[in-house]
């Protein structure tokens, strides 16, 4: 049984210089110590991969200049596995000038790159989004017979994608699709950002949908993207539609939802719209809101009656009583276009800020007209009762 070489004991002058060496600064050029070393030690490959060793571990700043110097002695024997090593690790600090050179001295030294080299070189590439090297890299590896596997895939994909390249990711994900190779999450949900970033709601619909043939539910942030999507588009009432769809998924929209929807309404001049939205939303923004209002007094507009439900609700609900009155004296002006369900949403927007007499007022007028109230709302205004603010009645 043979068994493998043991590296040659250190001491003496041979420890003084591997100290040395093991101190060196990352700015330090090794080249003289490490002359010294091979003339004291004459050593062979596992004498330098124990140096190696000892140096990857104590002082990694040095660590990748001394192998890159080491890789040219005959008595270290290099082979390819060694230059992938080097390359990758370089890589993965992001120096791809450093891992260009020891390709570029690979190469040099007649030793072509394999599979696995070719491989590092896509993710490098891919990582730093130089697209034209990491397609070459990719089709070395094909050149070699050998089909991508999914990280691979990812690396270039997003590559792409973070170039502002979709439709090209998209393509080389249907390539997968074609291997069998299934798309993970994170490959469409980068692809569907990009696609509703730009405003393309063509690449964002074919994405959505083909996230849902391969069993990927519907998620906040997908919904959430679409509704960008189409905002970005100008298109308000697909907008409207997938924000409606998120509701009714379960999904709490965020901040963006209104705001990607707000901005297709106002593409399209359709500020009442806008308003509306923000009216129905419970965590409305009043000043957003009365900017929006603003802007149609502007165009000369007279809000529809709507409008003025909706603001009479805000207002309540946040505790403005002045412009919670006031926009109450606009619904009682008209009084006769209100109907059951816009009088009831009235009371209760009413009794939620207190105003307990002014709902019991609207309330006579609702009866007036033959509405008769629902359950709920005759619960309401008997609870309302005890925790009436006893505010006088606006006259």
């Amino acid at each position: 049984m043979l068994w493998p070489p043991e590296p040659k004991p250190i001491s003496g002058k041979f420890k003084l210089v591997m100290e040395k060496i093991l101190s060196l600064k990352k700015e330090d050029d090794p080249s003289q110590l490490l002359a010294e070393w091979i003339e004291l030690l004459h050593p062979s490959r596992v004498d330098w991969i124990t140096l190696l060793d000892r140096l990857e571990q104590q002082n990694p700043d040095i660590h990748l200049k001394v192998e890159e110097l080491v890789l040219s002695e005959k008595s270290f024997q290099t082979n390819i596995p060694d230059f992938t090593k080097l390359i990758g690790a370089n890589a993965k600090e992001n120096c791809v000038e450093d891992a260009e050179r020891m390709l570029k001295k690979m190469v040099e030294n007649g030793i072509m790159p394999d599979i696995l080299t070719a491989t590092v070189l896509v993710h490098m590439y891919s990582k730093v989004v130089n697209i034209d090297r990491a397609k070459e890299a990719l089709e070395s590896l094909r050149s070699y017979g050998f089909q991508p596997e999914m990280k691979v895939y990812t690396s270039i994909i997003m590559a792409y994608v973070n170039a502002g390249e979709p439709r090209f990711a998209e393509s080389l994900m249907r390539e997968m699709e074609t291997r069998d190779t299934k798309p993970s999450e994170e490959i469409y949900m980068a692809l569907l950002r990009s696609y509703a970033h730009s405003g393309d709601v063509v690449g964002a619909g074919r994405i959505a949908t083909t996230m849902l043939l391969a069993a990927f539910q519907p998620t906040k942030e997908s919904c959430s993207l679409l509704v960008e999507a189409y905002g970005k588009a100008g298109d308000p009432d697909q907008a409207r539609n997938n924000f409606d769809n998120m509701i009714k998924l379960g999904h709490r929209p965020d901040d963006k939802c209104p705001a990607s929807m707000i901005a297709a309404y106002e593409k399209k001049n359709l500020l009442d719209k806008a308003l509306n939205l923000l009216l129905q939303l419970g965590r409305m923004l009043v000043d957003e809101a009365e900017q929006l209002l603003g802007k149609i007094a502007e165009q000369g507009e007279v809000p529809p009656l709507k409008v003025h439900e909706s603001l009479c609700d805000m207002y309540s609900r946040a505790g403005l009583e002045k412009k919670a009155l006031q926009a109450l004296g606009v619904l009682e002006a008209k009084k006769e276009e209100l109907g059951s369900d816009e009088s009831e949403r009235t009371i209760n927007a009413l009794i939620a800020g207190g105003f307990v007499q002014d709902a019991r007022r609207i309330h006579g007028l609702m009866e007036a007209k033959g509405f008769v109230a629902s359950e709920q709302l005759k619960v309401a205004l008997m609870a309302s009762q005890a925790f009436s603010r006893k505010r006088p009645t606006k006259r």
